[in-house]
């Protein structure tokens, strides 16, 4: 008995540790860039069906909920969520930014990530999810700075 109390112990703390702090997430481009600028961070777009693209699911589960990846993200990036569900409804004004986001980066599949520096310069603009780890996606974003 006191085995598995041990045990649901450790499970418990390593569950808190893989958890990591909770990804910080802009929905607001300008916004996210004022915020890159003064903290002098990379922007992040991530242009997701959240609701029915499986990819888009994949990378969000695999990369962005890890706690790698939030730890990271923490003091290197503002993440911006850029999303296009088809079973929620997202108010007018984001649905209509969102849009013009899609249009001014050429989105023309999802996922799609954008990076771009903090002066607002592009650095990247990848289309799909090949099924990299945190770690891998991390390394590639380390190579952007």
């Amino acid at each position: 008995m006191i085995r598995k109390i041990w045990w649901l112990v450790l499970v418990l703390i390593a569950g808190c540790e893989v958890a990591g702090p909770e990804l910080a997430t802009v929905y607001d481009l300008p916004a996210a860039q004022a915020q890159a600028q003064k903290e002098n961070k990379l922007v992040l777009l991530d242009f997701t069906g959240s609701d029915w693209c499986p990819p888009c699911k994949a990378l969000s589960k695999t990369v962005f909920q890890s706690g790698k990846f939030k730890t990271y993200a923490k003091d290197n990036l503002v993440f911006v969520e850029v999303d296009f569900p088809r079973t929620k409804e997202l108010p007018a004004a984001q649905k209509a930014a969102n849009e013009a986001l899609s249009e001014k980066f050429k989105v023309h599949g999802y996922p799609t990530i954008v990076v771009l520096d903090s002066k607002g310069k592009e650095l990247m603009n990848q289309v799909g999810y090949d099924g990299m780890g945190p770690a891998e996606f991390i390394d590639g974003l380390k190579k952007l700075k």
